[in-house]
């Protein structure tokens, strides 16, 4: 599963480096075998024991049921150990009432961070006791044939949205199934966009219930039954 982009950073459409990392199950696998044949989002925290981390990964943790019926698997990863990671989670499942089960990659070194492009550049302060700068709060979802096809990346002080990480996943979900695209703010159930690669005449048969706004734009609903799972 080798990329073959082997350097600089990583662009959607590249394929996802393939690793080898320890994980909170105590256990040492390649992403290839953690991520299966599903979706995959591997996201990084800055730091364990931390307040924002703390409720991202619970969150994340709770909404893991819906992530699971859509075809996802969760993989977190800091730059502390699998050690670290293994006693938090007893904080995070208290303060949250979640049940965390997704593995958690120990990324000391940096290595995966690196490969990823995790680091955090911008916040100085964002550092070990010995100045290695920190991760960031980066997402990827990628695809089952490893295609990076969303890169999200926030500031260490700002915690993430995971119903946006949801919505992502509904929407990259829906497109390749049916040829759509799908508009601002769009939900599961809300009507999409025909893709402009397909034409008038063919666009006119899939989706009979089309309306036409202008040619370029052409909205149209789904069947609900077509459509990802809604939160």
């Amino acid at each position: 599963m080798a990329s073959e982009q082997s350097t600089g950073p990583l662009r959607l459409g590249y394929t996802a480096p393939n690793f080898s990392a320890e994980h909170s199950a105590t256990s040492t696998d390649t992403f290839a075998f953690l991520a299966g044949d599903s979706w995959c989002i591997l996201f990084s925290h800055p730091e364990d024991y931390t307040p924002v981390c703390t409720t991202e990964l619970g969150a994340f943790a709770k909404l893991e049921p819906e992530f699971s019926k859509r075809n996802v698997k969760l993989i977190g990863l800091s730059a502390n150990t699998i050690e670290s990671h293994g006693g938090w989670i007893k904080d995070i499942d208290e303060i949250s009432g979640s049940k965390l089960k997704f593995p958690i990659i120990g990324d000391k070194e940096r290595k995966v961070a690196l490969m990823y492009d995790m680091i955090d550049h911008q916040d100085a302060t964002n550092v070990n006791e010995k100045g290695i700068a920190f991760t960031i709060r980066s997402v990827f979802i990628i695809d089952p044939k490893k295609t990076i096809r969303t890169i999200l990346s926030y500031p260490a002080s700002t915690g993430r949205n995971t119903a946006e990480v949801l919505r992502i996943v509904d929407s990259l979900q829906t497109g390749d199934k049916h040829k759509v695209t799908t508009p601002i703010n769009w939900l599961p159930g809300d009507d999409v966009i025909v893709h402009p690669s397909v034409k008038s005449p063919d666009a006119e048969k899939l989706f009979p219930r089309m309306t036409v706004v202008k040619p370029y734009l052409r909205f149209t609903p789904l069947p609900r039954d077509q459509t990802s799972a809604a939160v």
